[in-house]
């Protein structure tokens, strides 16, 4: 307890920095992901293509990728942007499957509706489509920004600072408490933006609630 008070302004400062560089790539990896989703559903050799390319990605570990990233985009080793690419990188390979589903999931009949009362493509898509794959959306972004909170801690290991730094620093001491802390403090970010997510949802989405509560009265 007396380290945990001492550190207390350093502890905010990575909790902070761990929050912003998980949630950057989570939101940047979704928002690509939607145009690549759609893209994928237009016919069955773009979709297994780019679905491939997703997986590959996925693939590639990550500590590797945060040490080349600089070559690749010609940043400095320690600059936070290598992270943020990387994580974006890992966060759309994860959300493009999950999108290029949800929109195929979405009922052919309700699309064919809405074209009858003449909805145009693009149209049709942020106001059926979209709507319709939300759900599935939503529970996608959950695992993905779940993924990217704990992928950031990673980035210690070449001196970008967040919570993964209790982890190095701990070890390297052989200081269980300081460990302890990068854990819990990694974990309540992971569960406090899972619930921003679900919020989020739910005032988006507020249908979701009328359908589930129709459910639960049938029920």
């Amino acid at each position: 307890m007396t380290w945990l008070a001492a550190n207390l302004d350093q502890i905010a400062r990575y909790a902070g920095q761990h929050v912003v560089l998980a949630l950057v790539p989570t939101l940047l990896g979704a928002a690509i992901s939607l145009p690549l989703g759609w893209l994928a559903n237009r016919n069955n050799v773009g979709r297994g293509v780019l679905l491939s390319i997703s997986g590959l990605l996925y693939a590639i570990p990550s500590l590797p990728l945060f040490i080349v990233m600089p070559a690749l985009i010609g940043t400095q080793i320690l600059d936070p942007l290598n992270v943020v690419v990387a994580l974006t990188i890992y966060a759309l390979a994860l959300m493009l499957r999950t999108t290029a589903d949800a929109l195929a999931s979405v009922d052919g009949d309700l699309r064919l509706a809405a074209t009858a009362v003449g909805f145009g493509g693009w149209q049709r898509f942020w106001g059926v489509d979209l709507p319709a794959a939300g759900p599935v959306l939503l529970a996608g972004l959950r695992v993905v920004s779940v993924s990217t909170v704990s992928l950031v801690t990673v980035g210690s290991l070449i001196g970008v600072q967040s919570l993964g730094y209790f982890f190095v620093d701990g070890y390297q001491r052989g200081y269980v408490t300081e460990i302890a802390v990068g854990v819990v403090g990694t974990v309540l970010i992971a569960l406090v933006l899972d619930a921003v997510i679900v919020l989020t949802g739910r005032l988006a989405m507020p249908w979701t609630r009328r359908a589930a509560t129709r459910t639960g009265v049938r029920a």
